[in-house]
């Protein structure tokens, strides 16, 4: 808003505003660019987030599914069981869980990999399976 004066020369003369912002227009325009601001910064953390989750989940699935080829590349008869391990990738220190059971068909066994954060040991990454037959 604008407050209208009149010119110092003459009475007669239109009123015209006076150049510039309000207080109360320039406070406005500065909560709605804090609130933008305020917005932008949260999406940013939040991708940060999904950044770095999504990265430990990749890992993750590395470890797991570099066990799971090591069993079938050397055509390994795994004994029925559980063992844990540590599978770190990179600068990830993953804790690699190994369950095998046996199947209903005894020429094969059920290889489960899970991993866990080592920092976390509560919340699994992933958790991946494969039957093995047996090379025999």
């Amino acid at each position: 808003m604008r407050t209208a004066t009149r010119s110092p020369s003459s009475k007669a003369s239109p009123i015209r505003p006076a150049p510039g912002f309000t207080l109360l227009e320039v406070l406005v325009a500065l909560f709605i660019v804090g609130t933008a601001l305020g917005a932008s910064l949260r999406a940013i953390g939040s991708l940060t987030t999904n950044s770095t989750d999504l990265r430990g989940s990749m890992m993750a699935t590395w470890s797991a599914e570099n066990r799971l080829t090591q069993i079938r590349l050397a055509h390994e008869w795994p004994p029925i069981g559980q063992r844990n391990f540590e599978c770190p990738q990179g600068d990830l220190p993953l804790q690699c869980e190994e369950n095998v059971f046996a199947t209903p068909n005894p020429s094969f066994r059920r290889v489960e990999v899970s991993v866990v954060d080592s920092r976390d040991p509560g919340r699994r990454i992933i958790k991946l399976a494969q039957v093995v037959p047996n090379a025999l």
